[in-house]
């Protein structure tokens, strides 16, 4: 899919699913601003990557819970790219800096979680609308499963705060529709080369077994390439009618009943 001539900014793009969001912009012509908060020479590497694949980018390093940084990287990219046609907010703080469960949370993590999403999306989004044009694309990424559930309760900060992200992404999505931008959530599954490879290995392989005996459908994990592939075919203008919507990319993990065990469901 050809985007030749597009500008994008990817927040969290040094590694995992962002990553692979940028490298798969990059691959349909894109140029992306890679953003990252302090592991520059990972951020390095994505833009040598982006190279590799034909087209250009640059650096951009922010802490995206603080909005003065926000409003500054958005200065940058003006500088650098003068326009911006994709946005795709991705960035979230390391586990330990928001993971406890609700009666042990402090409000200091509770912060470090909703700052990082809801605050983050909506200072970044004042700032990307001027640089965009008419037909731009809006992104968050989010994780539908854990802001609808429970049961993972070191989670409630980030499941909390994704809810209201995703919530926000709906408000964003009516207030920007007669420009032709769209706004929409990716919610992938669990992916590999993000934060499940921060867990304890024995929590990695009880979670991949879990889902490659058929809790995802499809037998296996996604991988970052997945996500960023999901998000280039909803930068197409074939898309531009789908707004609003948290779009499930979790090889129909999503679809299963939480009830039932998988080998009764799939056989």
């Amino acid at each position: 899919m050809a985007l030749d001539g597009r500008h994008a900014l990817v927040t969290g793009s040094s590694r995992g699913i962002g990553r692979g969001i940028a490298l798969a912009l990059a691959e349909s012509g894109v140029k992306v601003a890679i953003h990252y908060f302090q592991n520059e020479a990972a951020a390095k590497e994505t833009l040598a990557q982006v190279r590799k694949r034909g087209s250009d980018g640059v650096l951009i390093q922010a802490d995206v819970t603080r909005p003065e940084q926000i409003t500054e990287m958005f200065r940058k990219l003006k500088r650098e790219f003068g326009t911006l046609d994709i946005f795709v907010s991705n960035a979230r703080p390391e586990a330990p800096t928001f993971y406890a469960p609700p009666l042990d949370i402090t409000l200091e993590q509770w912060d470090t979680a909703f700052d990082s999403q809801a605050k983050a999306f909506l200072v970044a989004v004042w700032e990307a609308l001027p640089l965009m044009s008419d037909g731009g694309r809006i992104f968050a990424i989010t994780y539908a499963e854990g802001s609808r559930t429970g049961g993972l309760q070191p989670w409630v900060g980030m499941g909390s705060a994704k809810a209201a992200l995703e919530s926000l992404v709906r408000y964003i999505a009516v207030a920007v529709a007669k420009r032709g931008i769209t706004v929409n959530a990716i919610s992938p599954g669990w992916t590999e080369d993000s934060v499940l490879n921060t867990l304890p290995d024995q929590v990695q392989q009880l979670i991949r077994n879990w889902h490659e005996r058929g809790w995802t459908p499809m037998g296996r994990l996604g991988t970052p390439t997945d996500v960023g592939d999901v998000v280039t075919l909803f930068c197409s203008e074939k898309a531009r009618w789908i707004t609003g919507q948290v779009i499930y990319a979790d090889g129909g993990a999503s679809l299963m009943n939480p009830e039932v065990p998988p080998e009764i469901q799939i056989e």
